[in-house]
């Protein structure tokens, strides 16, 4: 298969340019005139004929527009529907559904917080350290640890600032941060009529919040969790229509 690779002009010099078949550079280093320049890609992948786009991690990878797009462009969008992102994509609405299917979930904001009086409202209900977290992030990025009150006014603004940066959008929301938690993700297959788990990774061991390692199986769950963690993904994501490979995360 050939590939097209997009790339800002940052990236003038990265290994993925160098070692595709062709290059396309889709706009300068801010990533929203660039990576989040959806004309510029879908540009990019007529202007090569390109019959299929994958989007990569972060970005765009998680925006159901942007699947949209690409379909009714008439290339094959290489992920999860629109409709699945829609549902999946978007952290606040995930939690949603995930508590609808029977998953344990984080305390914190049921919803989108807009304001700092409310994040502090919220923080001090469920107790500091809290974790303020982009609605539409992913690979790390527009996540911060707030230790106190003091902190949360600077903190809620870069936050956002970073969503809307990242991501294309600036929705934040809070959920109770651990310090030492064990970060377990179950993996999934799942097609019209079956799914599948692939059992576990642990991916505790991590650097600004991106994993370094995964280790499967993971060293510290019981039969009993195990069972329960794989039970409760299979059924939640065969309930909600999933299509394709995905991952359940688990503190």
């Amino acid at each position: 298969l050939k590939t097209v690779a997009v790339y800002s002009s940052a990236d003038d010099l990265s290994l993925h340019k160098k070692f595709a078949d062709e290059a396309i550079c889709i706009g300068p280093p801010d990533p929203i005139k660039s990576y989040l320049n959806i004309p510029a890609i879908i540009s990019a992948a007529e202007l090569t004929n390109a019959d299929a786009i994958h989007p990569g991690y972060g970005f765009l990878s998680e925006n159901s527009n942007f699947a949209e797009v690409v379909d009714k462009h008439g290339i094959k969008f290489i992920g999860p529907t629109p409709e699945i992102i829609k549902m999946m994509g978007n952290k606040i609405e995930a939690k949603r559904i995930a508590k609808l299917n029977g998953l344990p979930i984080i305390e914190g904001s049921d919803g989108a917080v807009t304001s700092v009086a409310t994040a502090k409202k919220i923080a001090a209900q469920i107790g500091y350290p809290v974790l303020l977290k982009a609605s539409g992030g992913g690979g790390g990025k527009g996540m911060k640890i707030v230790e106190k009150s003091e902190k949360i006014d600077e903190l809620f603004a870069t936050a956002r600032l970073e969503a809307k940066k990242y991501f294309g959008n600036d929705e934040i929301y809070i959920e109770k941060f651990f310090k030492n938690p064990r970060h377990i993700e179950v993996q999934i297959l799942s097609g019209k009529n079956r799914t599948i788990h692939l059992h576990e990774r642990d991916c505790s061991v991590q650097r600004r919040h991106q994993k370094l390692i995964e280790e499967t199986p993971s060293p510290i769950l019981s039969d009993e969790i195990r069972k329960d963690l794989f039970e409760k993904t299979v059924n939640m994501v065969s309930k909600i229509g999933y299509e394709g490979a995905g991952t359940v995360e688990f503190i």
